[in-house]
């Protein structure tokens, strides 16, 4: 078999281009799965959050700004979709996307009913 060589192989480098104009939906992804170690973290942060800051907003649009009983509903269906989503083992992508949905909600909640 003297026509087996011993060569060392060489690649091409992969061209990279100078993407300077990245989105910011690609650095918030890149974010989200950087925090992947963290899942257990945010999901306790999650849960603190919305037991201690979004669990009151309907009590306090109910009674003294005369809101819908639908409040009650959006911030009840988001805060369990928050503990189905972390305790079945979902993504940090969908947990974060999740917690995220959820803030921005009850703000615009509370600017809707209070201005």
């Amino acid at each position: 078999m003297a026509t087996l060589t011993n060569n060392t192989t060489t690649w091409k480098q992969a061209t990279t281009t100078n993407n300077t104009n990245t989105n910011a939906l690609a650095n918030l992804t890149a974010w989200a799965d950087k925090q992947a170690p963290n899942r257990t973290l945010w999901f306790m942060v999650s849960l603190i959050a919305q037991g201690v800051l979004f669990l009151p907003v309907p009590a306090v649009l109910l009674f003294y700004f005369s809101a819908p009983i639908a409040v009650l509903a959006v911030t009840l269906s988001l805060f369990f979709a928050n503990i189905i989503a972390g305790m079945g083992g979902a993504g940090i992508r969908t947990m974060l996307g999740i917690f995220a949905a959820s803030v921005l909600v009850h703000i615009l909640m509370v600017i809707a009913f209070i201005i």
